[in-house]
């Protein structure tokens, strides 16, 4: 993936590596027109025309829980809210217990 490098990425002024929508599909393994789609919904959100390594990692979830739980657009940004909002909980109630 060398050859990407240089084209697509670029680092934001707060030090974070961007990437494009063309890399995010490539190594996510859909395309830039789903990627679109999931910017419209708010799934994801870019920064410009970039994306964060974050958000190329949740459209990686999505699209592995739709291909092996067989869930649909919804039923997985569901999934993905509940466990971002388990961890949290977990988290505060790690810091409360100690």
């Amino acid at each position: 993936m060398s050859e990407f490098s240089l084209s697509c990425t670029v680092v934001s002024q707060e030090g974070d590596r961007l990437y494009t929508f063309e890399y995010a599909a490539l190594v996510t393994e859909t395309s830039t027109i789903v990627i679109e789609q999931y910017v419209q919904v708010g799934l994801i959100e870019p920064i410009g025309s970039m994306l964060h390594s974050r958000e190329i990692a949740r459209i990686a979830q999505v699209q592995r829980l739709r291909r092996d739980l067989g869930l649909n657009l919804v039923g997985a940004i569901m999934v993905l809210d509940m466990a971002q909002e388990i961890a949290q909980l977990r988290a505060r109630l790690t810091a409360l217990q100690s």
